[in-house]
């Protein structure tokens, strides 16, 4: 049985509904600008890329909602692929930085998604994982309307997302604000 993808629905009011207000943190968690690429895990319309844009030779975005993507096109320089986070289409360490905000609760598989994120990225690039800290009141509420209208969301606590991405080559870190987490990992040599 297919799974419902509400995000083709609403793709063409995504952006003016959903604005970012973590632009600048996240500049700095993924220490831009750098001279390579950033992949856009789950990034949809482009919303958050679209603000990261002249910081990187080129965004390539990943999403598998062909009606999300399709609202990307309409951004400059963005390079939309569709395509689930869980088995990317790209070459191993293809990427400089990668970037996953707020998606990571709407994804089948979590680990399988780490996994993914964590093969695409470079030795000396960073990760940076944003989703909403599931352990405050406004958030669960918003966790059981996302449940009551039949979206597969599984949120994650902030120490379970970091537990994803425990490699011997990973410096995992945990930055919060008051509704939001990032999880922000290093990929270095081996240690």
């Amino acid at each position: 049985m297919p799974i419902l993808n509400h995000f083709n629905w609403i793709a063409p009011y995504y952006d003016r509904w959903f604005h970012s207000t973590s632009a600048d943190l996240l500049r700095s968690l993924l220490s831009l600008p750098v001279p390579g690429l950033i992949l856009d895990a789950g990034g949809g319309t482009g919303r958050m890329a679209e603000l990261l844009q002249g910081l990187a030779e080129s965004i390539v975005i990943a999403d598998e909602s062909a009606g999300m993507l399709k609202q990307a096109r309409f951004k400059e320089s963005l390079a939309p692929v569709c395509t689930r986070v869980e088995k990317l289409p790209f070459a191993d360490g293809l990427f400089d930085r990668v970037v996953m905000v707020d998606a990571l609760h709407h994804v089948l598989d979590s680990q399988q998604t780490a996994n993914e994120l964590w093969r695409v990225i470079k030795i000396g690039g960073i990760i940076v994982v944003e989703e909403p800290d599931i352990r405050k009141f406004a958030i669960k509420m918003v966790a059981l309307a996302e449940k009551m209208l039949l979206m597969r969301s599984h949120f994650l606590p902030a120490p379970v997302i970091a537990r994803l991405f425990a490699h011997p080559q990973a410096t995992v870190r945990v930055e919060q604000d008051q509704h939001t987490v990032w999880i922000v990992i290093e990929k270095s040599e081996f240690k």
